[in-house]
């Protein structure tokens, strides 16, 4: 049997990027709604990674306002730096650094700020918060979103559930940095609030987050986003097993098509 590669983040979104960032649109559109984003606001972005929604708050507050985009990956970065190139987008100032630390922002500086699937995976989420209680103005707004309950976000649990059928899995630890770390809206409360913050709003969405035309594309997306290194361990006849179980389930669930995705929370707070 020969093991399937395991890609870095960098190679997963290079090949993945416009396909999540299409499906996902609505969702980044729909933060920068609700922080009220427009012309001439400036707007921090946290965890910005390829450049959502960075790069959509950028055009929204041109000419004359700014972004302020923080990852702290170097290689999924440059791909926001490159999309900005590519579209002529001049008012996006993408910064490497760890939200955790001081960010070198002044105090008081932005009107709003966003963080779209990354706070859950922060070292000290709290802290990053502070960060951004610190440079956001007084009537300033935050805006974030992050999934809901395991059992409504089938993108993630849905291929490990079939996994399970083959090998046991590692139960994940609720307070380690992970995808349903904030499933808990009480958590969320209670975090946000050690931060300074008060929640003033909170709606859900179902997101789409990837979708192909081929079953084995949507196979080797799931793969990649984490499951290689556990379904390299299987047999090629328990993999394959694996495989035609996932993309029926998909179909099944999609009504024919292969759709992949979840419920997320979009939390908007201000300052207390």
């Amino acid at each position: 049997m020969t093991d399937r590669e395991v890609l870095t983040p960098e190679e997963l979104w290079r090949r993945y990027d416009d396909v999540e960032t299409r499906v996902a649109a609505p969702l980044s559109e729909r933060m920068l709604d609700l922080a009220g984003v427009g012309p001439g606001m400036r707007v921090l972005d946290l965890a910005t990674g390829r450049g959502e929604p960075a790069l959509r708050a950028a055009r929204r507050v041109a000419p004359d306002g700014l972004v302020v985009g923080v990852e702290v990956a170097h290689g999924i970065l440059e791909m926001a730096r490159e999309k900005a190139r590519r579209s002529g987008i001049s008012n996006l100032d993408l910064r490497v650094a760890d939200a955790t630390s001081p960010l070198g922002i002044a105090s008081n500086y932005f009107h709003a700020a966003t963080v779209r699937w990354g706070l859950m995976y922060m070292k000290e989420p709290v802290a990053s918060l502070m960060h951004v209680h610190r440079a956001l103005l007084p009537t300033g707004v935050l805006v974030v979103a992050l999934w809901a309950e395991p059992e409504r976000v089938p993108y993630y649990t849905l291929p490990r559930r079939l996994l399970q059928r083959f090998r046991a899995l590692p139960a994940p630890d609720p307070e380690a940095p992970g995808t349903f770390r904030y499933a808990d809206l009480e958590k969320v409360r209670h975090d946000f609030g050690r931060a300074g913050f008060r929640i003033d709003h909170v709606e859900e969405m179902d997101v789409t987050v990837f979708e192909s035309q081929s079953d084995a594309e949507l196979v080797d997306w799931v793969r990649a986003l984490g499951l290689t290194p556990l379904l390299n361990s299987l047999s090629e006849s328990e993999q394959r097993a694996w495989e035609r179980e996932l993309t029926s389930e998909v179909r099944r669930r999609g009504g024919g098509s292969l759709r992949l995705g979840g419920v997320s929370r979009i939390v908007r707070a201000c300052k207390l």
